[in-house]
């Protein structure tokens, strides 16, 4: 992955929301994240839809991208897609073992640049929340929205195997501090209490940026 020499300023062109909502008579969250782009429409829709491109900046997919059909990304969640409406909006489940989630992307046209919205709706698990907040799937988010904008860039494949290790790098930690703070500061909007959204917003940075210690050999 090319060196970012700005990592903080990098992270600070996602404009970050929390809602709170429901879903089947059951309450939800949704975590969104707004990024513009330099290109048209027509080339961001291609780079989030076409199976050929996608893992040039996230991860390989298979199945069926049409409306009904099932897709899965490699190592990664799954899902239906549900709504495509070309080259506007698509509507996803994500669903990783039991867990169902929905992910909705939106694309609005602004000037020359295309703005992307992608909302992330899940129900809440309430220890899960209290231990992570939003930036444990926001910052994941994150990192897919920065990698995407360094592929529209350069129309080059981001490293896959650099993408993995990018958060442990001195420049990840910078970009995962700002964004994990963040999604803590839009919780915080939408009613969290401000100490313990920031405590999970380092609970996060932990999570991504920490490698795990290598288990001793027997």
């Amino acid at each position: 992955m090319p060196l970012l020499t700005d990592p903080a300023a990098i992270a600070g062109l996602v404009v970050r929301e929390v809602r709170t909502g429901s879903r089947d008579g059951a309450p939800t969250r949704i975590v969104i994240a707004r990024r513009t782009y330099a290109t048209d429409q027509v080339d961001l829709w291609d780079a989030l839809t076409n199976a050929e491109r996608i893992p040039r900046w996230f991860l390989p997919v298979s199945g069926e991208l049409t409306v009904g059909g099932r897709y899965q990304t490699e190592g990664n969640a799954g899902g239906v897609v549900e709504e495509c409406d070309e080259p506007r909006r698509f509507a996803i489940t994500w669903e990783m073992g039991p867990q169902v989630s929905w992910v909705t992307v939106t694309l609005t046209v602004d000037a020359e640049n295309t703005v992307l919205e992608l909302a992330h709706e899940a129900h809440i698990v309430p220890e899960f929340w209290d231990q992570y907040g939003p930036g444990a799937v926001g910052v994941g988010w994150d990192l897919g929205l920065m990698a995407l904008g360094l592929h529209l860039a350069s129309g080059a494949a981001v490293d896959p195997a650099e993408g993995m290790t990018f958060p442990t790098t001195p420049e990840g930690l910078v970009f995962v501090e700002v964004a994990a703070r963040g999604w803590a500061d839009a919780a915080v909007d939408d009613g969290d209490d401000s100490a313990a959204a920031h405590e999970s917003a380092q609970r996060t940075i932990t999570f991504y940026t920490v490698e795990p210690e290598a288990s001793p050999e027997s």
